[in-house]
């Protein structure tokens, strides 16, 4: 994605243009200068558009995993005997809806839609969501009453989300503010997956 200097600097390049001292540009007169708000407005919606067509699929993926796993978590939380365990599983479903927030906010900045609410396929990717992000054996694990099957569901759902994590930092075109955040919830989920292994072996 080309940065403010950078479009300025291709601006003058396709004008024809040099600038009067490095980091100094000499603004022509009208009507050439006239061209100046068409051109920045079209590189931006070529940033934006080469932004979308790399990273879009990637941060439906990190949105859809968190909101699976806000369900996943909740439903986890109610489902365990130990208050302990709870009170640590609800707050995993906060932190998830938090990072599905947060990513919305950031995609939303790169011209990026990640909601795909009342259509068709938003309806198959949340009925398959379990499936493929997986949380599938949760509620069996919850009927069964066994803290130590919940939990491992929840580990099988982390370990979903990490190599979702993983394939989105693979991207291309990831702006650099994109990334940081995606590699700091990528380090708290797996800190999260070894705090529920850690879990598991407590519990009686």
């Amino acid at each position: 994605m080309l940065g403010d200097g950078g479009r300025e600097a291709l601006i003058f390049n396709l004008l024809k243009l040099t600038p009067r001292r490095p980091g100094q540009y000499k603004k022509p007169a009208a009507p050439v200068a006239n061209l100046f708000p068409y051109l920045t407005f079209h590189l931006t919606l070529l940033s934006m558009a080469a932004i979308t067509d790399n990273t879009a699929r990637a941060f439906n993926d990190l949105v859809e995993i968190n909101k699976t796993a806000v369900k996943g978590y909740q439903e986890a939380a109610e489902g365990v005997s130990n208050p302990q365990l709870k009170s640590e599983l609800s707050h995993f479903s906060q932190q998830r809806a938090q990072f599905a927030s947060e990513l919305e906010q950031q995609a939303q900045q790169m011209g990026v839609n990640t909601r795909a609410e009342g259509t068709i396929e938003g309806a198959v990717m949340d009925a398959a969501a379990t499936v493929h992000r997986g949380w599938i054996n949760i509620k069996s694990a919850i009927t069964g009453q066994d803290d130590n099957a919940i939990l491992g569901e929840c580990e099988t759902g982390d370990a979903a989300a990490l190599q979702t994590y993983e394939t989105a930092l693979k991207a291309e075109g990831l702006p650099a503010e994109a990334q940081a955040l995606v590699q700091k919830q990528h380090a708290e989920i797996l800190a999260a997956k070894n705090k529920v292994t850690s879990l598991k072996g407590q519990v009686r």
